[in-house]
């Protein structure tokens, strides 16, 4: 694929009749400097709002989704198309319809998943919706809400919201602790927990809490406050970030059954500046293996695995919605040694690595999709 450079894709709203063009990003094509070199940056589609993830289809086209519901098709240097009936979600603060997961088997099956604030009652919780792009990628069809996480609860933060496919084929999917820190603790809800669930929404049997009375069976790990980042390395091991509250924003290893530790341990204070909980450590509490302070806010996460930029095989990135970055981590102990940043990455909201090798991610404060690589590649 060549590096798109100044242009505008028109819109076809296919929910109207009206055709539009989106509005100019705040930049379109820059140069960054970093360790492996310089970088071209390149708008791949402008005009987004408030844009939340995006997912790569097989046949090059890319899934994108807006936090008030929006879903996107996009075929880079052609155009964009809205998506009918996509995924009725609950916008809400925080909430809406926020992460897409495009499954292995898509060419077979050519579903998709999405995760998403879902109404229940007088509240409102994170649920997973799977749907089917029909053949000529105009609608979305046969919806299915496999999940949602119960009890629901008032208030419209922390959904986490981050689904990833494990190497079975099952899904794990984040969720915050809704803005109510103890509830993290309790595993009679799903909140503030990693959960792992199988492509109908049943629950795995080897999941590590499923013969527990009073715990939700589908609870992987828990003791996250708003796990906002999630990506599989190539080993097969899930890692999240999630943020802190002021301070202690945290990249963390997932293990089967484990207790992170929120609200009792954490690097950060309060907004107000009181101190959280019982400190930094506890027995039976997992420690984060690397974290921020003060906090970068990460969202988005991927593993650049391989491709044509030297140097960053095996690294992890993550977007920061606070310092407008993309952070590069690496080593043993794991570190950030290096903030990717430029006029394009203001509010990273989603970084992935593209099939075709080079860095995507999402602005959200420029409303756009970019691409980056080596510049001369």
């Amino acid at each position: 694929m060549t590096a798109l450079r100044r242009f505008t894709l028109s819109v076809s709203l296919l929910m109207s009749s009206a055709a539009l063009a989106p509005a100019m990003a705040q930049v379109t094509s820059e140069t960054i400097q970093t360790s492996a070199g310089q970088m071209q940056v390149s708008a791949v589609v402008t005009g987004l709002d408030e844009p939340w993830a995006f997912g790569f289809l097989p046949e090059g086209k890319i899934v994108v989704t807006e936090r008030d519901g929006r879903v996107l098709l996009v075929t880079p240097g052609a155009g964009v198309v809205t998506l009918r009936t996509p995924p009725e979600v609950d916008v809400d603060g925080q909430g809406g319809l926020l992460d897409v997961l495009v499954p292995r088997d898509f060419a077979q099956s050519r579903t998709l998943f999405f995760t998403h604030a879902k109404r229940q009652g007088r509240a409102s919780g994170t649920a997973v919706t799977k749907a089917v792009l029909n053949s000529d990628g105009t609608a979305l069809t046969d919806h299915e809400t496999i999940f949602e996480i119960a009890p629901g609860s008032s208030g419209g933060r922390h959904f986490g919201s981050r689904i990833v496919e494990a190497r079975d084929g099952t899904l794990f999917i984040t969720v915050g602790d809704r803005g109510s820190d103890d509830t993290a603790q309790d595993r009679s809800l799903h909140n503030g927990s990693v959960l792992r669930i199988t492509k109908t929404g049943a629950v795995p049997s080897d999941n590590p809490f499923v013969n527990t009375a009073g715990v939700q069976p589908e609870i992987w790990s828990y003791g996250h406050r708003n796990p906002q980042g999630a990506a599989m390395d190539s080993n097969g091991q899930l890692w999240v970030t999630e943020h802190g509250a002021r301070g202690g924003d945290e990249v963390n290893r997932i293990q089967k059954g484990a207790n992170f530790g929120w609200p009792v341990i954490s690097y950060g204070t309060h907004y107000s500046g009181r101190s959280i909980g019982e400190g930094t450590s506890m027995p039976g509490m997992e420690q984060p293996v690397t974290y921020w302070d003060p906090s970068m806010a990460p969202s988005g996460l991927t593993f650049y695995k391989g491709g044509p930029i030297r140097g960053w095989s095996g690294d992890m990135f993550a977007g920061s919605l606070k310092f407008d970055y993309i952070s590069r981590l690496e080593g043993a102990p794991l570190q950030e040694v290096e903030q990717i940043q430029g006029d394009s990455t203001q509010r990273v909201r989603d970084v992935r690595e593209g099939p075709d090798g080079a860095l995507w991610f999402l602005s959200v404060g420029n409303g756009a999709l970019y691409r980056m690589e080596g510049l001369g590649s």
